[in-house]
């Protein structure tokens, strides 16, 4: 941490309708120079303390009501579309992605925005048949959605924009007031859709941004107004949330290992571009990037031929460069694990297909075979451009190798199989099974979670809304 002065611009804390200093500063760098591009406010425990308070008081005196509250959405969406060029920029600096990438997270932001401001007019209960009951007659019941009252939003780098306004537009569209903790790696991003929000008329301390690492994280879930915590990141850091939350509700998106079933059916001239996408888009740095292809035997070699000529066809290095396809991965530190995984496998007896060497934070998109079950880029998130091939003779044993893991969030199957798609629909031990998609496949408005350790609790807008709410039961004797 830094307690000097700086030419760079500031990164500062939102609380209760005020932006404020911090107490210390961190620097943000760009990822693909790893020169430092803006300097960060860190939270004290007191500031936390502060947001806290203002964020219920700003839910005890709101009086949005649905139209209200889905008209401030989407005058938000029309204002992060408005501000595009802006956003653009500061994905590509901080986030490293190359253009494609930050253009399609800003798309996805806004499209959520907007389903959002729908889900918050069309948000209601259910008659409930009281007088079906036994001794019930003359009484009829109907349930309500009720916001909770603070959600807290502890979001990751690898989505800086649409997975905050995946977690912050249904909890403001429920009627919540929301608290955003962003990645340490990404700040800006939150606070330029808190300022959007501001704009667009949502009332002061209605949202927060705190910046920090892990100690504030911790001091926010030591608030006991916080009645939610939406939380994307790793499984182990998912756990102790979860374990500090107690009986508060949470959704947790968590780790994964993500894997793509290629059947001897499948079209490749259909798979193929989608693998390559999956795999490789914003640097591998998604939980649903593919980091294992399983191929049918008798398509292997054919498989791995076409996708060696198109993993080595992606350009990779600086994400301002209109050629690029894949950029930096978040930090030197995560590229040079990434390295290392890599020589491990082949070191294991792994062939690598396609690669190079590393550059800074830029990994080379790599494709491997042949690696062993036991390395790291077989057993663990890679969160990287790297993906392996693995052969299998029927569905049935690329099920079983899925369900290997102790992680669950999606999986794409390629065949045109009725048998074996239901098959894998019904086995997999997943939140979510894509036929002829790939395992990253994902529309704003879907359900979107995982089982196991890759965590519980559905994103998706009309999903997430009700998630942030509790149903209040109402009976009435007439």
């Amino acid at each position: 941490m830094h307690d000097r002065s700086s030419k760079l611009s500031d990164v500062r804390l939102l609380i209760d309708g005020q932006w404020q200093d911090g107490t210390e500063f961190v620097e943000v760098l760009d990822k693909y120079s790893l020169a430092p591009c803006a300097r960060m406010h860190v939270a004290s425990q007191q500031q936390v303390q502060q947001a806290a308070a203002a964020a219920q008081a700003a839910f005890e005196r709101s009086e949005l009501n649905a139209h209200d509250r889905g008209a401030i959405l989407d005058r938000a969406a029309d204002l992060i579309e408005r501000d595009s060029a802006r956003f653009v920029d500061v994905i590509q600096t901080e986030a490293g992605f190359p253009l494609a990438d930050a253009q399609g997270e800003l798309r996805r932001c806004v499209q959520t925005f907007r389903l959002s401001a729908e889900e918050a007019r069309r948000l209601t209960g259910e008659m409930v048949p009281l007088e079906g009951a036994p001794q019930a007659a003359g009484r009829f019941g109907f349930t309500i959605p009720v916001p909770l009252g603070v959600v807290c939003a502890i979001t990751p780098f690898n989505a800086p924009v649409n997975t905050v306004a995946h977690k912050v537009a249904p909890a403001l569209a429920a009627g919540n007031a929301v608290i955003v903790k962003p990645s340490s790696s990404t700040p800006r991003s939150a606070v330029m859709i808190a300022a959007a929000l501001i704009e667009a008329g949502l009332p002061k301390g209605m949202v927060s941004v705190l910046h920090g690492g892990a100690q504030v994280a911790h001091w926010l879930i030591d608030e006991p107004v916080i009645r939610f915590f939406a939380f994307t990141g790793s499984t182990e850091v998912g756990r102790d949330i979860q374990r500090r939350a107690g009986l508060r509700r949470t959704q947790m998106e968590l780790g994964s290992i993500a894997f793509t079933v290629l059947c001897a059916d499948a079209n490749l001239d259909a798979a193929i571009p989608k693998i390559v996408g999956a795999a490789y888009r914003k640097a591998g740095q998604v939980c649903t990037s593919i980091q294992t292809l399983l191929v049918a035997r008798s398509r292997m070699a054919e498989v791995e031929e076409r996708l060696k000529t198109a993993v080595q066809a992606l350009a990779s290095g600086d994400p301002r460069d209109p050629a690029t396809q894949v950029g930096p991965v978040i930090s030197l530190a995560a590229a040079e694990r990434i390295d290392r995984w890599i020589q491990h496998a082949v070191g294991q007896g792994a062939r690598l297909i396609a690669g190079g060497p590393r550059q800074g934070a830029v990994v080379p998109p790599t494709l491997l075979a042949d690696v062993a079950r036991d390395c790291e880029v077989s057993c663990q998130e890679v969160f990287g451009p790297v993906m392996s091939l693995e052969s299998f003779d029927h569905i049935d044993e690329a099920i079983v190798r899925v369900n290997s893991t102790p992680f669950g969030l999606a999986t794409g199957v390629f065949t045109n199989r009725l048998d074996d798609a239901m098959k894998a629909v019904r086995r997999l031990q997943v939140g979510g099974v894509h036929i002829n998609e790939t395992s990253s496949s994902r529309v704003d408005l879907m359900p979107y979670g995982g089982s196991k350790d890759s965590g519980f609790g559905r994103e998706g807008p009309k999903y997430a809304v009700h998630e942030m709410c509790e149903m209040r039961m109402v009976s009435w004797t007439v």
